[in-house]
Formats: C-alpha cells, sequence, structure tokens
C-alpha cells in the first residue's frame, strides 16, 4: 500500500561510486547542508543515515560520480554497500580540502577492513 511506498522514499539516499577515485573535486561537499560526506584516502563516500536526498550534490559533482541509490547502473550497484559500509569508519567532511592529483585513474580502490 501507500504506506510502503512512503517508507522507501523516504529510505532513499545518494551514493558516490568508482568515478570519485583519484578525483575529489569536493564541491559536493560544500553544498551538502547535512554533512553526509566522509572522506577516504582517495575518494569521498556518503553516509546513507545522514544523508537526506536534497540532490544539491548530484550537479556539483564534475566527475558525475553520485547518484540516486535507485539510479545507480548495474555495474556500479556494489557502490551502495559500500558508501553504507566505508562511512562507518571514515571521518566527516564538511569543508573542501585541496585536491589530490587528478588522474592515475587505473588504480584499484581496495576497502581496508578494521
Amino acid at each position: 500500500g501507500k504506506g510502503k511506498e512512503c517508507e522507501e522514499i523516504a529510505g532513499m539516499t545518494y551514493i558516490v561510486n568508482d568515478k570519485c577515485i583519484r578525483c575529489k573535486y569536493m564541491d559536493c561537499v560544500e553544498v551538502c547542508p547535512v554533512d553526509c560526506f566522509r572522506e577516504g584516502e582517495n575518494m569521498l563516500v556518503i553516509d546513507p543515515d545522514e544523508c537526506i536526498s536534497c540532490n544539491a550534490c548530484v550537479p556539483m559533482c564534475p566527475a558525475e560520480a553520485i547518484y540516486m541509490d535507485e539510479d545507480v547502473p548495474a555495474d556500479k550497484q556494489q557502490w551502495t554497500e559500500l558508501n553504507a559500509e566505508l562511512a562507518r569508519n571514515w571521518p566527516m567532511i564538511s569543508r573542501k580540502k585541496h585536491s589530490p592529483k587528478r588522474g592515475n585513474r587505473g588504480i584499484l580502490f581496495k576497502p581496508v577492513r578494521i
């Protein structure tokens, strides 16, 4: 019924995929009203428990790495779970920092298990 649809909408979040690796422009961080971004060594992720699905970050990402979880392409589905997992251990970032050198996109990202 309608209750289930409302629940699903309330649970929507945005995720960052591998297009962010070695990119980290961080313009998205500046516009986020709830500080839901978490910073790893070479990319950012979104904490799904903090994200309010406001869409402010999406147009700010020149790498086009941010998607609403329901719109994630099939070959990027694993990033939905990875964002939630990594966000638990990575520190919050609420201000843009100096970006690392861009390039070296062939380097694979390997999440560290704690």
